[in-house]
């Protein structure tokens, strides 16, 4: 059993039964995305940050009473969640900052965020009875879904358009995924998707459409507060009230939206909870050619009013042309009082080797944007030294080496002798 009260429009607030409602509300077609809400008094009863201290489970599963899955339902074998909060004290100190934190979301079975949707997907099919998932992606949410379903036996049809980072599309085939490169942009991709799903009846994963996909990802929001509780449990600051203490601000690159959107919904529960006292600002990192969502912040447009842009950006993870879950995403920066930045990708690139040498976590460009978005809000003072910060990577930077190369140079190359070796690292400091 969960404690899934209903299904609600964002569009028009009307609710619906998990029995009436498969992705979107019926009036509004695929513009009518729903929010899964639940009934937290009752929640309350089942679980607690107590129960949590003596529950073994590192995985999202341990927080499986706050997700809407059946306790009946199997889920995949794949540790999903559970990713580390590492304190970065070296970049902080570079920054001016006392507080700062990187959760590395790289540390994935597949290498990103997107597991954490993708596992709620699987289990979601599986309790509907459909044989086969379907997800169009720019390369993370295809390869989450394609490793989520080879650990269960699942079939799966993935729509990535053509431009993909190899590496991507490599993951897919070693995970045995009916793959379709598309001619086209992301938001091509996703067109065909949502055509073809409908047609052959399969599972729709895709973000911004299947309203279950936000509450995979909501559960960062709940290991970071967890996470951080426990490291600051020795030396707690005095007027912290709460069972969990919660960052003052949480850095996270945004595309279509949707990864925002469920770190907002994870605050939201906690705080409805009574587990956080207070909601952290959310400040969402656009690279520069592919802002819709810092330009319809910064200029006050309604989620609905938005056109799509021509969306270019060396990270290819955050490209998107009309953000698919841009209601959520706009309302996670509006209501937590939070602020959209955007980065060029030069500096998204600098920022690899920067975040990699300053904490050891090695992010591809859209993890690492995160970063380059937290140095621009230091410059332009939207942060103070003594906040609480934490910065999601949302992806490994072995997903896209090409661009890790771009960001650092060539090695060097020597000959088989001491003689060149020293030549070489003349100059070069011990």
């Amino acid at each position: 059993m969960n404690h899934v009260r209903h299904l609600r429009c964002l569009i028009c607030g009307r609710t619906y039964s998990p029995d009436e409602a498969d992705y979107v509300c019926p009036l509004h077609g695929d513009e009518g995305i729903l929010d899964v809400e639940y009934d937290y008094v009752a929640l309350r009863a089942r679980i607690s940050p107590q129960s949590l201290r003596s529950n073994p489970d590192p995985t999202i599963w341990r927080y499986r009473a706050l997700l809407p899955v059946r306790s009946d339902s199997i889920v995949p074998p794949l540790a999903v969640g559970g990713t580390p909060l590492y304190r970065a004290d070296r970049l902080g100190a570079k920054l001016g900052l006392r507080s700062l934190w990187v959760k590395d979301d790289g540390r994935q079975p597949t290498a990103s965020f997107k597991d954490r949707a993708s596992a709620i997907a699987v289990v979601k099919a599986q309790e509907r009875g459909d044989q086969i998932i379907t997800t169009a992606s720019t390369g993370n949410a295809a390869a989450a879904l394609a490793g989520l379903c080879a650990s269960v036996g699942m079939r799966n049809v993935i729509f990535v358009p053509e431009s993909a980072p190899a590496a991507k599309v490599a993951q897919l085939l070693v995970f045995g995924s009916t793959v379709l490169l598309v001619r086209g942009t992301y938001d091509d991709a996703f067109e065909l998707c949502l055509e073809a799903a409908k047609s052959f009846g399969w599972y729709n994963r895709n973000t911004g459409y299947n309203p279950y996909m936000t509450e995979g990802k909501k559960t960062a929001a709940y290991e970071i507060c967890e996470q951080l509780t426990a490291d600051l449990a020795p030396d707690p600051s005095p007027g912290r009230r709460g069972e969990w203490s919660a960052p003052d601000c949480v850095f996270v690159s945004v595309g279509d939206g949707c990864i925002i959107g469920g770190l907002h919904k994870g605050l939201k529960d906690l705080h409805a909870l009574g587990w956080i006292s207070r909601m952290p600002r959310l400040i969402g990192v656009q690279a520069a050619g592919s802002a819709a969502l810092h330009d319809a912040w910064r200029d006050g447009t309604d989620a609905l009013a938005m056109q799509p842009i021509e969306a270019h950006t060396v990270a290819d993870s955050i490209s998107a042309g009309l953000p698919r879950d841009r209601i959520k995403a706009l309302a996670a920066v509006r209501e937590t009082h939070g602020a959209y930045i955007t980065v060029t990708d030069e500096e998204i690139l600098a920022a690899i080797p920067a975040l990699a040498r300053g904490c050891g976590v090695f992010a591809e460009p859209a993890g690492a944007a995160a970063y380059a978005g937290l140095i621009k809000a230091v410059a332009a003072r939207l942060v103070s030294e003594d906040e609480r910060i934490v910065v999601v990577a949302t992806g490994s930077g072995l997903k896209d080496i090409a661009s890790a190369r771009r960001a650092v140079g060539e090695p060097l190359v020597v000959d088989r002798d001491l003689g060149d070796v020293t030549r070489k690292l003349h100059g070069m400091s011990a």
